[in-house]
């Protein structure tokens, strides 16, 4: 099935106007709330016709189902806040937004699991759970104006804080979900027990998909309670290699620290390291102390998180930000890497992140000039290829532009090389055959 590309300009279809009417009808048929797009609602630059909002899963797959009938590419949005990260869409004929889609459905507190709709906010989520003195244990950046995103956004781009080291992503912590394939049916898979494996985890399949398989309306995350003691020990390290091995040792120790972040404001800058321990009050100081001896000279603790923790998902918003994958024991040289990549490029990245989780996020700020930072990236994954590949077999690293802005997307490959493209590419075939769901926002047809 062949579909046109989205008219840039002002809304409407992209057949005649009869057929834009026709279009509209069945859409309106099949969803109460739809509105012609206007230009806020363009995807990465990429302006949609109609923005289609269902209150129901099942307004959800009549209206999925009328686009399919109409051969429109669909895109799904959250709350919007990280739907420009990846690929422009080649085509964008239909946004549906899942912001009606707001019910926390179930919380068995006594299971420790909840069932919400995708359009449920992080924030609403944690006032919820927390009535209970549970948790989703995602700690999700916000970004600007204080937006962490809805549960589906979360799931779809798999973003995750500084405690994933702990707790994991959303991959791990999802254990149902609730989609609408491309052509409108319904399906499910896991459920509200924890050990429940029937069936395709779905879950995990759409996990990180940023909407190329099919639309999220539902999702069973397991929960964690909120501790009810946390501290913080952070040490300034004056260089890479000691920076590396206070990580090492935070995340080596048995004091079992929830998270280790890092922040460098620039290159050859002192990098912070700050550890992040939960637990009871009665056993919080004394695991403080022993980290304290753990982290080495010049370390101090407090009760609160330090101004920089968790920022390094999040910078960046107007700048490029980019994610590198690593393992956790190449950290030094990942450091150097982006420190021989940046002043080749001649730029002055900051960077932040989960090195004990090997994910760490370099921004650069949005003045760059395009072909330096394309350079930087280049640079980069050669860099920290060898970086990752040097003692730690199986290779591991990747270097992704998460975000960045339109002159820069347009000089710099965004996802680089995708080892699983072919079964990614498989894997789309059978969820979207007529590849009509977020068409291209990774790399070629996926």
């Amino acid at each position: 099935m062949t579909t046109q590309p989205s008219r840039p300009a002002t809304g409407g279809h992209t057949g005649p106007a009869a057929s834009a009417r026709t279009a509209q009808d069945a859409l309106a048929a099949a969803c109460a709330d739809l509105r012609p797009a206007d230009p806020a609602d363009a995807v990465a630059g990429v302006l949609p016709s109609w923005v289609a909002s269902p209150a129901t899963t099942a307004e959800a797959a009549a209206t999925m189902q009328a686009a399919a009938g109409l051969g429109l590419t669909v895109v799904p949005r959250g709350s919007g806040s990280r739907l420009s990260w990846g690929l422009p869409p080649r085509s964008c004929d239909l946004v549906i937004e899942t912001g009606r889609l707001d019910r926390v459905i179930e919380h068995a507190s006594g299971d420790w699991i909840a069932n919400m709709q995708a359009g449920v906010r992080m924030e609403r989520l944690a006032e919820v759970l927390g009535e209970a003195g549970q948790q989703l244990s995602l700690d999700v950046p916000t970004l600007a104006g204080g937006d962490a995103g809805t549960v589906g956004g979360v799931l779809a781009t798999g973003m995750a804080g500084p405690r994933r080291l702990r707790y994991g992503t959303p991959r791990d912590l999802v254990i149902g979900v609730t989609v609408v394939r491309a052509d409108g049916r319904v399906a499910r898979s896991g459920g509200k027990v924890v050990k429940n494996v029937a069936g395709y985890d779905l879950g995990k399949l759409f996990a990180g998909s940023f909407g190329t398989l099919g639309l999220i309306v539902e999702a069973i995350f397991r929960l964690h309670p909120v501790p009810a003691a946390t501290a913080y020990v952070t040490r300034e390290c004056g260089t890479a290699a000691q920076a590396a091995a206070a990580v090492a040792a935070a995340v080596q120790s048995p004091l079992q620290a929830s998270a280790v972040e890092i922040d460098r404001r620039a290159p050859g800058a002192p990098v912070m390291v700050s550890v992040l321990l939960e637990g009871n009050p009665s056993g919080v100081p004394q695991r403080v102390s022993l980290m304290r001896e753990v982290l080495g000279d010049g370390a101090g603790s407090a009760e609160e998180a330090p101004g920089w923790w968790g920022h390094g998902a999040a910078a960046a918003s107007d700048g490029t930000l980019i994610r590198i994958a690593f393992w956790s024991g190449a950290l030094e040289a990942v450091l150097d890497a982006l420190d021989s990549a940046a002043a080749a490029a001649g730029l002055e990245p900051s960077v932040g992140g989960s090195p004990g989780a090997g994910v760490l996020y370099a921004a650069v700020d949005s003045l760059s000039e395009p072909a330096a930072v394309a350079g930087f990236v280049s640079a980069l994954r050669a860099a920290v290829g060898r970086a990752a590949a040097a003692g730690f077999p199986p290779a591991r690293g990747s270097v992704v532009v998460l975000n960045s802005p339109p002159m820069v997307r347009g000089v710099v490959d965004v996802w680089g090389l995708i080892p699983g493209a072919a079964l990614m590419q498989s894997v789309k075939d059978q969820f979207d055959p007529d590849h009509r769901m977020a068409p291209g926002r990774f790399a070629g047809g996926i």
